[in-house]
């Protein structure tokens, strides 16, 4: 599944086509993706403009002149097949770990825009879904009041991690798995920062608060690999376990550059440290980490 670095490489391939533009014509190819299609789909979208286009969490948001919103997530495999007004043929946004076809019966919706340009949502797995939301209750939908903060916004703090993981019994894994506390982060990005903030992922989260509950340093230092983590990715254009695909159709490279991510078994890559990669497992997903300088 795509992680936040990856929906936002998504999001910004598909803001010079959408952003200010507006939908000439919506076509669906079914009734339903995970969901069925909000009723009157083509219709309501037809016309409106695309004032904006944002990421919260893994859902991207296009805010529309008609004063709603079209909500859009990914699944496990959907992507976004993009051609741009002249481009004689469309570039493929995301391609992930999933050997997934994404040929014509996969495409389930197309959406025209007019002075050209044209963006089609393929997904084989049907996971995707895509909501119409009025604006005025976005805040409140059952998708979005529970999100926890923006990581890579000023909300997340070293004193914020310490309110949220005082008194918890839960491991530092799950604690920043729960979209309620930190909205995006998914397994990839929480070993990484994990390992940069030498962080063990198995140590409760509580460590994160002193006995007062003040921030203890081990906070700053997980607030910190998070936002270098994220970065990092976002501006190699996302990974996933076999490639991922820039704005520009070009191939995300930031899984080459991982440091304990599915490297169980290999040296760790810390200067100076001895230590041996290895993998566990938490509430069903695979932890990589060092034993000798994560602690």
């Amino acid at each position: 599944m795509p992680e936040l670095p990856e929906v936002e490489t998504v999001r910004m391939g598909l803001a010079p086509v959408l952003t200010g533009r507006t939908f000439a014509r919506v076509t669906t190819r079914r009734a339903d993706l995970r969901f069925p299609f909000p009723e009157n789909f083509a219709k309501r979208l037809t016309g409106a403009r695309v004032n904006s286009l944002e990421r919260r969490a893994k859902y991207l948001i296009a805010h529309l002149s008609t004063d709603e919103a079209l909500l859009m997530h990914l699944g496990m495999t959907g992507r976004f097949h993009v051609q741009a007004p002249g481009e004689a043929v469309p570039h493929l946004l995301g391609d992930y770990e999933h050997d997934a076809d994404t040929g014509p019966k996969h495409m389930h919706a197309v959406f025209d825009m007019q002075g050209g340009g044209r963006v089609t949502y393929a997904d084989p797995r049907r996971f995707g879904y895509m909501l119409l939301v009025p604006e005025v209750e976005l805040a409140q939908h059952a998708m979005m009041r529970g999100l926890g903060v923006e990581p890579l916004s000023t909300d997340l703090t070293a004193d914020y991690l310490a309110r949220r993981a005082a008194g918890r019994r839960s491991d530092l894994k799950a604690f920043l798995m729960d979209q309620r506390i930190v909205a995006g982060l998914g397994n990839i990005y929480v070993c990484e920062a994990l390992f940069r903030a030498r962080l063990r992922p198995t140590r409760r989260a509580s460590l994160l608060a002193t006995a007062g509950g003040k921030s203890a340093a081990a906070a700053a230092r997980l607030v910190a690999g998070i936002r270098s983590v994220l970065a990092d990715a976002i501006a190699a254009g996302g990974s996933t376990l076999r490639d991922y695909r820039r704005a520009d159709g070009s191939t995300g490279g930031f899984q080459t550059t991982f440091q304990v991510y599915g490297r169980a078994g290999e040296p760790c890559v810390r200067p100076g440290c001895r230590g041996i990669v290895q993998r566990s497992v938490q509430g069903g997903r695979s932890s990589f980490f060092c034993p000798a300088c994560q602690r």
